[in-house]
């Protein structure tokens, strides 16, 4: 080999500087990785401290009703109270659209042989069946399927159980309407 060769295979280089060492990619992944955990330890206790910057803002109402001034968006009120000048044609009705429904009027006292609406018994005969009945409670059956009911329970007829009774040796229970249906 000859002196050329000898200096250019030669394993001695000098070592790196230590800055170089320390800054290279992988140190900068690793200590952005530690920034990101130490802000996202920190980060709720500065939410818990300082409330008052991060909760909801309760909405406030006002009388005026001030509408977007944003580009684009024609100014115009909504309400007869803002325009200007009389509501031509209008009279006393407010056309603001409001959540607002009417009372019912109030009746007089219903004719007799006539039902009261609002308490009609519910539609339909029992339309469900008693299946079986085992420490207090009863197993019935309606076109909706299977329940199990005790005292007190709803049932698909809308009323409620009242009696669980053994009656000439046959099951029976008694609603609260009075109704009686056997097994």
């Amino acid at each position: 080999m000859s002196d050329e060769q000898e200096t250019f295979f030669d394993d001695t280089l000098p070592p790196e500087p230590l800055l170089r060492r320390l800054f290279n990619a992988d140190t900068a992944i690793i200590g952005g990785g530690i920034a990101l955990a130490v802000g996202a330890a920190f980060f709720p206790w500065y939410v818990f401290f300082h409330q008052e910057s991060f909760g909801v803002r309760p909405m406030t109402y006002s009388t005026d009703r001030p509408l977007s001034e944003w580009p684009g968006t024609g100014r115009m009120s909504a309400s007869p109270i803002v325009l200007e000048g009389e509501p031509s044609g209008e009279g006393e009705f407010d056309m603001l659209m409001t959540a607002t429904v009417p009372e019912p009027p109030i009746e007089e006292e219903p004719e007799a042989g006539v039902a009261d609406p609002l308490n009609q018994p519910f539609p339909g005969s029992n339309a469900f069946r008693l299946l079986h009945v085992a420490n207090g409670r009863a197993l019935i059956e309606d076109s909706a399927g299977m329940y199990m009911v005790q005292i007190g329970s709803v049932l698909p007829d809308n009323s409620r159980l009242a009696r669980l009774e053994r009656r000439d040796g046959i099951w029976v229970i008694v609603t609260s309407e009075g109704a009686i249906i056997e097994r």
